[in-house]
C-alpha cells in the first residue's frame, strides 16, 4: 500500500518548511528510516526518514519550494506491495530559487542548506569534496569540512559567551505584523527580500509586546569570585573537552533563582497562572539571518560541568544549522547575553509564553565603593549589569527584585 510522506511538523511554532534537497529520486530504493530529503525552516536544517521500506513513486514538491506543515511532499511504495512505475519528476523549481542555492563558481547543484553553510563560514565550495549523488556535496561534506578546518588551524579563542541579542519568541502562530515601510520608497533604495525567519521572529516580537506589558528591572553584580574561579579551572574544563564560559555561570544562577521564585518560571493564560515543574532555560544565540533559542532542559539537574558542557554543544550547533527541531520547544526561561557586542544592559523582549527574560550586560573594570572592616574604600572590581524583563500580569516589582536578588548572591557569593 503506498505511503504518503508529508511536510512535518518541526517545531511548535513552525507551520512551513522549505525543501533543500531531494536525496532520493523516483524509482529508487530507500531503506526504512533512511534520509529521503531535507527541509530548511526558520529553525532548523533536518533531513526527512522514510517511514518505511520501500521504492519511492513520486516526488509531488520540487526543490526550493516552500509549503505548509501537513502538504503532501512525495508517495513511497512499501516494500513488499509492488512497485508502480516512477511518476514524472516534479516541475523543476524557478529559476531564482535555484541561483540562489548555486553560487558562480560552484560545482554543479547544491541545497539551500549547503549554500548558506557555506556562505555562513566562508567556504570555497570548490575545495569540498562531495559524496553525494553525482558528486554533490552534502551537509555533512561541510560540516566535516568545517571541524576539519577547526582542528587544523585553532582561531583565536571566542568570546566568553555566544552572541545573543534580544530573543527570539516561539508563541503559536500569529498573524504577520503590519507592515512599517514609509508611504513612498525612494527610487534608489533597495528593497531585501524577508527570510522565513526574520518574519518569524518579527512577527513572535509583535505578538509578545502586544500580549504582555512588559516591565524590567536592573541589578548591579560584582563578578569577581565567578571571573576567578573561571580564571583558576579554565584549564581543568579545557582538558575535559569544554571551554569554560561565563554563560554557565549564570544558568546556574539563574536556576537557583528560578526555584527560590517559581513564579518566574511559569507563564499566565486564560486557565490560571502556569507553574512549570521543570526548569528548561533557553539560552538565545545570534546567527547572520537572526535569533534562535536552543533549550537547556532540566539545568537544575546539571553542575558547572555539565552546564558548560550543554550549553557549548547547543550553541555550536545552532550555529551550524544541526539542531534538532525539538530542542528549540519547551523552554520556561530564558536568557540572553547581549553584553558579548558591548552592550551594558537592555531591555530584550519575553519568549513568549514565558513569564520573563534575563539580560546579561558586558562585563568591564570599574571603580566601586566597597567596604573593609567598616570602613569604605575604592577598589577595581569587573561589574556587569543584569536586567530581568517580567511579564506584568502574572509578576510584579517585587518578584523581579527577589529574582535577581537570588542571582546577585549566587555569582557575588560564588563558592565551588
Amino acid at each position: 500500500m503506498p505511503t504518503e510522506i508529508k511536510m512535518p511538523q518541526l517545531g511548535e511554532s513552525v507551520t512551513e518548511g522549505t525543501i533543500g534537497r531531494w536525496l532520493k529520486r523516483p524509482g529508487e530504493h530507500v531503506e526504512k528510516y533512511e534520509p529521503l530529503l531535507e527541509v530548511t525552516t526558520d529553525k532548523v536544517d533536518t533531513e526527512v526518514p522514510a517511514p518505511e521500506a520501500g521504492v519511492l513513486r513520486s516526488i509531488a514538491v520540487p526543490e526550493g519550494q516552500t509549503v505548509k506543515v501537513g502538504t503532501l511532499l512525495a508517495v513511497l511504495d512499501s516494500e513488499g506491495n509492488g512497485v508502480a512505475a516512477p511518476a514524472p519528476a516534479a516541475t523543476p523549481a524557478p529559476a531564482a530559487a535555484h541561483d540562489a542555492a548555486t553560487a558562480p563558481g560552484a560545482q554543479g547543484f547544491v541545497s539551500p542548506v549547503v549554500a548558506r553553510l557555506a556562505a555562513e563560514h566562508n567556504l570555497d565550495r570548490a575545495r569540498v569534496a562531495g559524496t553525494g549523488q553525482g558528486g554533490r556535496i552534502t551537509k555533512q561534506d561541510v560540516l566535516k569540512y568545517i571541524e576539519a578546518r577547526a582542528t587544523a588551524a585553532p582561531a583565536a579563542p571566542a568570546p566568553a559567551v555566544p552572541p545573543p541579542a534580544p530573543v527570539q519568541a516561539t508563541p503559536a502562530p500569529a498573524a504577520a505584523p503590519a507592515a512599517s515601510a514609509p508611504a513612498t520608497i525612494p527610487d534608489d533604495a533597495e528593497i531585501i527580500p524577508v527570510s522565513s525567519m526574520r518574519r518569524s521572529i518579527a512577527e513572535h516580537m509583535v505578538v509578545s509586546r502586544r500580549t504582555a506589558p512588559h516591565v524590567t528591572t536592573v541589578f548591579e553584580l560584582d563578578v569577581s569570585r565567578i571571573a576567578a574561579h573561571r580564571e583558576r579551572r579554565k584549564a581543568d574544563f579545557a582538558r575535559q573537552g569544554v571551554k569554560l564560559t561565563f554563560t554557565p555561570y549564570f544558568v546556574q544562577a539563574a536556576v537557583a533563582a528560578l526555584q527560590a521564585v517559581p513564579m518566574v518560571n511559569g507563564s499566565y493564560s486564560e486557565q490560571g497562572i502556569v507553574l512549570n515543574r521543570r526548569i528548561n532555560v533557553g539560552v538565545a544565540v545570534a546567527l547572520d539571518e537572526g535569533l534562535i533559542v536552543p533549550v537547556l532542559r532540566d539545568a537544575d539537574e546539571k553542575n558547572l560541568l555539565g552546564l558548560a558542557r550543554a550549553v557549548n554543544d547547543l550553541a555550536e550547533r545552532a550555529r551550524t544549522r544541526r539542531l534538532k527541531p525539538d530542542e528549540t520547544r519547551d523552554g520556561t526561561f530564558t536568557i540572553t547575553n547581549h553584553g558579548v557586542s558591548g552592550s551594558l544592559f537592555a531591555t530584550p523582549i519575553i519568549n513568549q509564553p514565558q513569564a520573563a527574560i534575563m539580560g546579561i550586560g558586558a562585563i568591564q573594570k570599574r571603580a566601586v565603593v566597597i567596604s573593609q572592616g567598616g570602613v569604605d574604600a575604592i577598589a577595581i572590581r569587573p561589574m556587569c549589569y543584569v536586567s530581568l524583563t517580567i511579564d506584568h500580569r502574572l509578576l510584579d516589582g517585587a518578584s523581579a527584585d527577589a529574582f535577581l536578588q537570588v542571582v546577585k548572591t549566587a555569582i557575588e557569593g560564588f563558592e565551588e
